[in-house]
């Protein structure tokens, strides 16, 4: 139960905190995840300083109890995020994916670094997770390409047409590899990965990654890595091939992209799907010119994560963000004004 001190109006006088009407952004911290295969950019380039090396994740805005996030300004500062969202679940608006007051926000949002390749795996509907998860969500996911290294690829997919005998043969004969298909990648691409999709983060790739909350991940192969304790590391192969989609892939096209100019701003959108949208704003706001204002209305919260550059967040106060910095913005909060030069994601349901 949060033991916060009641917030009080514009009059002094004592407001619910389950009926707050228009609570400010805050800022958010994130979990950290230490697995094998990540790096140190997340710390050098993001500040992400914790302590931990390898770092490959930050879990940006989570509510996932294997990684949630922790509020980081405003009157709630230091209360687990998933905490103030069942206390409060207008936060979230009424967009189809809110469940019926439960408080559970439905996406998770992350840092990536692949120092080496991550391991090649496959995530369910929600039919299957549902039934074979105990209820739990599926995971769709897309990703955005912050950086990579110029030979840095992905795994989408099959070359060929594979039947659940041939991935079974041959990953006992240790050569799997070859009937992936793998796709080079530059900054600034777009992938979006459905379940059942077949994929692996090559080495060399930062990325940021916008999913459903979920945490579900079947292993197919992992290049035969040990953990710390020099143990092989679990794979889950009957439930990835119950899954995993083994006809010949596509290799994935780069959506269409358009700029669409406005005062303070340019924006453009990544993604859309059932689960959510992210659209990559340009912030050129500055006091000698055209301020950038946004409207966050009472279907959706926002979120904000910096990918480049500094500037504030105006609602009431003043939120100072930099690169690295993610920033939750309640359903229902209106007219919002950011000022400086960033590059941002924005994402809502």
């Amino acid at each position: 139960m949060i033991k916060e001190s009641m917030p009080l109006n514009d009059k002094g006088e004592g407001i619910e905190q389950n009926r707050l009407p228009g609570l400010a952004p805050f800022l958010l911290k994130p979990a950290y995840k230490d697995y094998l295969w990540g790096g140190k950019r997340l710390e050098k380039e993001f500040g992400k300083g914790c302590g931990i090396t390898p770092l490959a994740e930050t879990w940006e805005c989570s509510v996932h109890p294997d990684g949630v996030s922790v509020i980081g300004s405003g009157p709630w500062k230091g209360r687990p995020l998933d905490e103030v969202l069942k206390k409060c679940p207008e936060l979230l608006g009424t967009h189809p994916m809110q469940t019926s007051g439960a408080g559970e926000l439905p996406i998770l949002i992350k840092l990536i670094d692949a120092g080496e390749d991550a391991s090649v795996q496959v995530h369910p509907d929600d039919e299957y997770a549902g039934v074979h998860e105990h209820g739990a969500n599926g995971k769709t996911e897309m990703w955005y390409i912050l950086d990579a290294e110029p030979d840095a690829d992905l795994v989408y997919g099959f070359y060929q047409d594979m039947s659940r005998d041939m991935v079974k043969e041959a990953l006992a004969n240790q050569c799997i590899e070859k009937y992936l298909q793998k796709v080079k990648v530059r900054k600034d691409d777009v992938f979006f990965i459905e379940p059942g999709q077949v994929h692996a983060i090559g080495a060399g790739i930062l990325l940021a990654e916008i999913q459903q909350n979920s945490n579900i991940t079947y292993r197919l192969y992992d290049y035969n890595r040990v953990d710390k304790d020099g143990k092989l590391r679990m794979l889950h192969p009957e439930k990835a091939l119950d899954v995993a989609k083994l006809s010949k892939s596509t290799e994935p096209r780069q959506p269409m992209r358009v700029l669409k100019y406005r005062p303070g701003c340019a924006v453009e959108l990544l993604c859309r799907c059932k689960y959510f949208q992210v659209e990559r704003v340009l912030v050129n706001a500055n006091e000698e010119n055209i301020p950038c204002f946004f409207e966050v209305g009472s279907e959706s919260f926002c979120i904000f994560l910096c990918l480049e550059g500094n500037g504030t967040l105006e609602k009431g106060e003043h939120i100072e963000i930099k690169k690295g910095d993610c920033v939750f913005v309640p359903a229902s909060s209106g007219k919002l004004r950011l000022k400086g030069s960033m590059q941002l994601l924005k994402i809502r349901c």
